[in-house]
């Protein structure tokens, strides 16, 4: 476990008890080097107690097998992420482990619980490590938390622990010239209340010797000469526009602009009470999507997507809209052409283009490993499946599977954070060459094997190209983009390298700035920071105190029934919101099989999938917590009515009126019937 001089040279301030961000290429050993740190701070700081913070799960276990390596047995370590079922609460591991590795999620919970099994306060940890740390920004989790430390730094608390960030690709925040990099670095920095970023100088020579080196290839093919498939789906499209009646909303089919665009209208709509024109984009999205899909994969997969949700439709809804009446006739009446033209169409060119790379790299006889990148959970399948009906694919040595993230927004495209790792291990020792992976697998994961990553057309940033490019950790390792001739995504990525030469500019700036130019900078940003983040806590409470909550209606966003009121609802662990009224069994139903939800939680498990008895929309899950069946509600599903008119909220925390905690002395009954007791 020695370390390199770069790595030596980068840690050293860290080890005299300043806060630093350590940027280092992917592949450098950032990992080790801040191993390192937390072993020389708990043999040297009394009391120590060190925190690891990671954003993937599959870090979790990665990161601790290197702390394991570095600390040697000599101090207690636990692992804590969201899937490992029943366990000790965050506060009991941490008071009984010396370092705790785990996902950022789980100690935000435990900052904000009130429970002393689970409740942890953030200076009881005297070293913080933030792995990919460029994430601290915004409302991400990791900025939430940092908030914490700096309120606790300008009331003047102390002891505060000390804060070591890791990263390779700081960004640039979204600017485009040096000033504004300038100014997101800065910030970066004030978050995590940085000393110093820190890069090697000295040994900088060295560093290049031991960073991957990676060749760099466009693989560009030309779009397709027709698209007979493609024009369809536009044609009906333009029919149900036409329907629409509105002229406003543009034609730009198949982009991810489009999309926004009748989401919006879906929105609008909801809160007008225009059911018809609700459906009608809801119907526009699934097509806009299949066109994105066709763009990726295949015609084949598109209709597929396609004829899957319309099978749902008419397997969920009880009633039926004219216009969704309307639009099931439409696509009735042209699935078999569409049918037609998915098989016997031409191909999509970018797939042609990614057979020859597989054909090349994996045809040859040093046992290639590679990661293919590409946009969405359906696309991770559709090019799985694609890859398996290839026959001139299977000449070659090909042994691939997912790598995608957690959810439940469908059985078929679920992958368990178990799975996850499985795979993973899999890919390491060899028994798998190939992963087909969202940008799950884009930061930290470490496979010293790996020689080939391919970006299949994706519309990213710079950080993204540059955490999927250092997935390639083997020798004369090959990164690949694919993508159209002229398109949108060939456009951004040539952005994004002229955006890493901006943020390396950036860096090198914030370095060699007058110390006391740069500390007085961060102080400012810091106060700014806070005060801006007290003013939005106060502008959100404002918003919850806008109505009474027995004065805002629930209705069902489908059918706008109305269900319920804002005071029937409870929070669940301050996240899930449920609905305690005993009457509101008569509205829904629940579907016998379980929802499948991807961790173990500490007090309740997942029932049926609750759905609207009037309509049949999904409204969200029974929540079995303590024995006791609580239906929680999304937020999406409900439209509230309120006393200045309807809105769709994005997010329960949003609402206008205040939603009290969930009491299960004081909110259940047991003789009730939707509040029952196994």
């Amino acid at each position: 476990m020695e370390l390199r001089p770069y790595q030596w040279e980068v840690i050293m301030p860290a080890l005299e008890g300043k806060n630093i961000i350590i940027w280092l290429p992917t592949g450098a050993g950032k990992t080790r080097a801040a191993a390192y740190v937390a072993k020389r701070h708990l043999e040297t700081v009394d009391r120590a107690k060190v925190v690891v913070l990671v954003n993937r799960v599959h870090l979790v276990t990665q990161h601790g097998d290197e702390f394991n390596r570095m600390l040697d047995g000599r101090w207690k370590m636990a692992t804590l992420s969201g899937d490992m079922g029943p366990r000790a609460g965050f506060g009991h591991n941490a008071r009984c482990h010396d370092l705790i590795i785990c996902t950022a999620e789980l100690l935000q919970m435990a900052l904000g619980s009130s429970e002393e099994e689970e409740h942890v306060e953030l200076t009881a940890f005297s070293l913080i490590v933030v792995d990919e740390c460029h994430h601290t920004h915004k409302d991400t989790i990791y900025n939430v938390i940092l908030s914490r430390y700096l309120e606790h730094k300008l009331h003047g608390d102390r002891p505060l622990p000390q804060v070591l960030g890791l990263t390779a690709s700081p960004g640039t925040g979204g600017a485009s010239k040096l000033q504004g990099a300038i100014d997101h670095i800065l910030q970066l920095c004030a978050n995590l209340d940085t000393w110093r970023i820190m890069s090697p100088e000295k040994c900088r020579l060295e560093l290049q010797e031991h960073s991957p080196k990676t060749c760099k290839q466009y693989d560009l093919c030309q779009r397709r000469m027709e698209d007979p498939f493609g024009d369809l789906l536009k044609k009906l499209m333009d029919q149900i526009h036409d329907h629409l009646e509105m002229p406003q909303l543009s034609r730009d089919f198949g982009t991810q602009m489009y999309e926004q665009q009748v989401v919006e209208q879906s929105k609008a709509a909801a809160e007008a009470g225009l059911q018809q024109r609700r459906v009608y984009a809801l119907h526009l999205r699934r097509y806009n999507d299949a066109l994105l899909i066709h763009d990726t994969v295949r015609a084949e997969d598109a209709l597929a997507a396609l004829q899957e949700f319309y099978d749902r439709e008419r397997a969920t809804k009880t009633q039926i809209l004219c216009a969704e009446r309307w639009l099931l006739a439409l696509f009735d009446g042209h699935k078999n052409e569409l049918a037609r033209l998915a098989t016997y169409g031409p191909k999509n060119p970018k797939l042609l283009k990614l057979e020859q790379i597989l054909l090349k790299q994996f045809g040859r006889p040093d046992n290639p490993r590679g990661i293919i990148f590409t946009r969405t959970r359906q696309s991770t399948h559709s090019l799985l499946l694609w890859l398996q009906q290839q026959p001139r694919l299977q000449t070659v040595d090909i042994r691939a599977q997912l790598l995608i993230g957690a959810g439940n927004s469908s059985q078929s495209t679920h992958m368990t954070q178990r799975d996850q790792q499985e795979v993973i291990r899999r890919f390491r020792l060899g028994t798998l060459n190939l992963l087909i992976a969202t940008s799950v697998a884009e930061e930290g994961l470490d496979i010293a094997h790996c020689s080939m990553v391919v970006r299949y057309g994706l519309l990213t940033n710079e950080i993204s190209m540059v955490q999927a490019r250092g997935r390639a950790r083997a020798g004369q390792s090959v990164y690949s983009f694919v993508a159209t001739e002229g398109s949108r995504e060939l456009r951004r990525e040539l952005t994004n390298e002229a955006l890493e030469a901006l943020m390396e500019q950036a860096v090198a700036v914030v370095q060699q700035m007058d110390h006391s130019e740069y500390q007085a900078k961060i102080r400012d940003l810091q106060r700014a920071a806070l005060v801006k983040r007290a003013a939005r806590a106060a502008q959100q409470e404002s918003r919850r105190q806008q109505f009474s909550a027995e004065r805002v209606q629930l209705l069902c966003i489908n059918c706008m029934v109305a269900v319920g009121f804002g005071s029937d609802l409870r929070k669940v662990e301050g996240t899930h919101h449920v609905n305690v009224n005993p009457n509101f069994s008569i509205y829904y139903t629940v579907s016998r099989v379980p929802v499948v939800i991807d961790k173990v939680f500490k007090d309740w498990r997942p029932g049926g999938a609750i759905s609207c008895r009037n309509c049949g929309e999904v409204w969200g899950l029974q929540m079995i917590y303590k024995s006791v069946n609580l239906p929680a509600i999304k937020v999406r599903s409900m439209l509230l009515e309120t006393p200045r008119g309807r809105i769709q909220a994005k997010k329960w925390s949003r609402v206008p009126f205040p939603v009290a905690d969930f009491d299960i002395l004081r909110d259940c009954d047991p003789n009730l019937s939707n509040l029952s007791l196994n």
